[in-house]
């Protein structure tokens, strides 16, 4: 399965659900495959996408959005991993990070990530992270109706081919104008839970 099969079956699952999506490839080929306003695109923001994630998740503890969902790169993840202590410790109920591993950097000609001999998996379950996986396309869909009902913080680490997909155009879009669409499509659903 390549980055585009996974993206195709992740945003079937999320389509009322914020996304936070890391940069270059993952960002334009979530965007060919559905540009939603729920999506927020993090443009040349290489290791912030569960930063990001991890407080949207907190922003919307009391509120009627069941989850956020972050969609990482092993790259991106080894940029900053720790997010995945930060997450574990502060432990948003509402955020599911899904891993996208496929060995290499995908923008600088596939050279090896240090995911090929450290499971990153195992990394966030060390810092506190329920952890499950999947290998194929219908192990992922499976997985990812399993993650959506956990308590996060939750680690999808989804193990992809190399490649990136071919004929995807550049997201060129302004990224303050993509925040705003994303800000705007969150407000509008965040109603605070009653009682609260």
């Amino acid at each position: 399965m390549k980055r585009i099969d996974a993206l195709r079956i992740i945003a079937t699952h999320t389509t009322g659900l914020p996304v936070v999506v890391t940069c270059a490839a993952s960002s334009r080929e979530l965007a060919a495959v559905a540009d939603r306003p729920n999506h927020l695109y993090l443009l040349d923001a290489m290791g912030l996408a569960g930063s990001v994630a991890t407080g949207v998740a907190l922003g919307i503890a009391d509120t009627d959005v069941p989850k956020v969902v972050t969609i990482e790169g092993d790259g991106s993840l080894l940029m900053n991993p720790n997010v995945l202590a930060t997450a574990g410790f502060l432990r948003p109920a509402k955020l599911v990070m899904v891993l996208l591993d496929n060995g290499v950097y995908g923008a600088t000609a596939n050279l090896p990530t240090y995911g090929s001999r450290i499971d990153l998996g195992e990394l966030a379950a060390a810092a506190g992270w329920t952890v499950r996986r999947a290998a194929d396309s219908e192990e992922l869909g499976k997985r990812l109706t399993e993650v959506l009902a956990l308590d996060g913080p939750v680690f999808l680490h989804v193990r992809i081919a190399v490649g990136n997909a071919t004929g995807v155009p550049k997201l060129l879009e302004n990224p303050v104008i993509l925040g705003r669409r994303f800000q705007d499509w969150l407000a509008a659903r965040s109603t605070v839970k009653a009682g609260r």
